[in-house]
């Protein structure tokens, strides 16, 4: 009826994992396939596949072998999935699939039905406590089909497939995220104002590194939130001078990718399994994928918010290449994580309190940049 954005470890792994479960009994459904990079030591939702399988579900596995420190749990996991009826591919010479993506297709009054889940994190229900992820349930005709072509493409090792939303690596990714960069660069450019959001692991693509200097340049506001490896340098008056980077480290580990351009009902906002390393847009199989709801366009925005109001754990990258704790100049101290467990607890996440600092996030991040002089 809607599409449901959860966020870990705020909010629990059930909703999919009950999704899995029902479509394991569910008369009407065809087929499950899903991508696994991870898996727990004991796992429902391998147990659900398997149910499925044993209902006569056409049951898919794409299952990357060289996850690095669990090789071998993945391949105790592919055999039993092997023994069950489950169908399982083995990835590709020279590229992990590391994509997060599970399609259910269904038969509903003599149609197909499509129901994509597409998220930033394994399907590991213990790192899933440990881990801020998103993972996004839609039902949108359009997304399940760029799903299903994508998995028909898997089967018979097409990294070359033409996708109309997804953005997939190792050939799509990149040069659509280089694309909507240029795009808010030629809108600053032109008089207008560009705006860029990126959240990721590490960033040491040269290429993309390059393209946000330039958009820095044209006057474009690029605020980045990375936790680990930053090869940018932020403030360098000239190149970097419109860059913020900021670098949260909590109780939780920063897992999710979040890739923002533009502002308002405009904005295109995605969430990805890809951090902007040589190694993902080039060498693994990944995926973007848009976020059309407005609800759950307003929860990523309010996340961000959080996380750029952070002045407990947040850390500033200095353009000498250190970091320096973020000054809360007196005012009052925001741990972005705490002030999300806080609202998780309270059931907070319908009410005004939280859509409200969402809906202005484009307009404060501008303000935020040029306070600490970016």
């Amino acid at each position: 009826k809607k599409d449901i954005l959860w966020s870990s470890p705020y909010e629990k792994m059930k909703p999919f994992l009950d999704l899995l479960r029902e479509a394991s009994t569910d008369p009407n459904v065809i087929s499950i396939k899903i991508t696994i990079y991870r898996l727990a030591g004991q796992s429902k939702l391998v147990e659900h596949l398997i149910t499925a399988a044993e209902n006569n579900k056409d049951v898919t596995v794409l299952m990357e072998l060289r996850a690095r420190f669990d090789e071998q749990n993945n391949i105790d996991w592919s055999e039993r999935l092997e023994e069950a009826g489950c169908r399982v591919i083995y990835g590709f010479d020279g590229f992990k699939v590391h994509s997060k993506i599970c399609l259910i297709t269904r038969r509903d009054k003599g149609r197909i039905q499509y129901i994509t889940q597409i998220g930033t994190g394994n399907y590991n229900e213990k790192t899933a406590k440990l881990y801020t992820d998103f993972s996004l349930m839609t039902a949108d005709p359009e997304i399940g089909e760029d799903a299903n072509n994508y998995f028909k493409n898997m089967a018979i090792s097409n990294l070359d497939g033409q996708y109309e939303h997804l953005l997939v690596a190792p050939n799509g990714l990149k040069s659509g995220i280089m694309k909507l960069i240029g795009e808010e660069t030629k809108k600053a450019a032109t008089g207008g104002k560009g705006n860029i959001f990126m959240k990721m692991n590490s960033l040491t693509d040269r290429e993309i590194i390059d393209k946000l200097s330039e958009a820095s340049r044209a006057g474009v506001h690029v605020s980045l939130v990375i936790r680990g490896i930053c090869c940018l340098l932020p403030g360098i008056e000239g190149k970097t001078e419109h860059i913020c980077v900021t670098s949260i480290v909590g109780r939780f580990l920063e897992h999710s990718r979040i890739y923002c351009f533009g502002s308002g009902a405009e904005m295109k906002l995605y969430i990805s399994s890809a951090d902007m390393m040589t190694r993902n847009t080039q060498r693994r199989v990944e995926i973007a994928c848009p976020v059309f709801d407005r609800a759950c366009r307003l929860k990523v925005l309010e996340y961000i918010d959080t996380l750029l109001r952070d002045n407990v754990k947040a850390r500033r990258l200095n353009r000498d290449g250190t970091y320096t704790p973020v000054n809360s100049s007196g005012g009052e101290r925001l741990d972005a994580q705490a002030c999300l467990m806080q609202k998780a607890i309270a059931g907070a996440d319908d009410s005004a309190e939280v859509r409200s600092p969402a809906k202005r996030f484009f307009h404060t991040l501008s303000e935020r940049l040029h306070k600490h002089k970016i």
